[in-house]
């Protein structure tokens, strides 16, 4: 089982770099860096409230889920 952090597309999608969401979130250009690049063992509940916030999206939209194969 793998979460997939989908988060450098929906900044595409939206046409926002890291710089701006880093100052709309209040979050630094390091961390968040690593949540785009899936660095990240967890995400608090907060951070990500004010991510889809800031990029008007559901967490679904950011996150994917990826079963294991057989």
């Amino acid at each position: 089982m793998a979460i997939i952090l989908r988060l450098d597309r929906v900044m595409a999608d939206r046409k926002m770099t890291l710089n701006e969401l880093s100052a709309r979130v209040g979050v630094t250009n390091v961390n968040l860096s690593k949540l785009k690049t899936g660095k990240v063992s967890a995400v608090r509940f907060s951070t990500l409230n004010a991510i889809c916030r800031a990029l008007d999206c559901q967490p679904g939209d950011i996150l994917e889920y990826q079963p294991d194969t057989e």
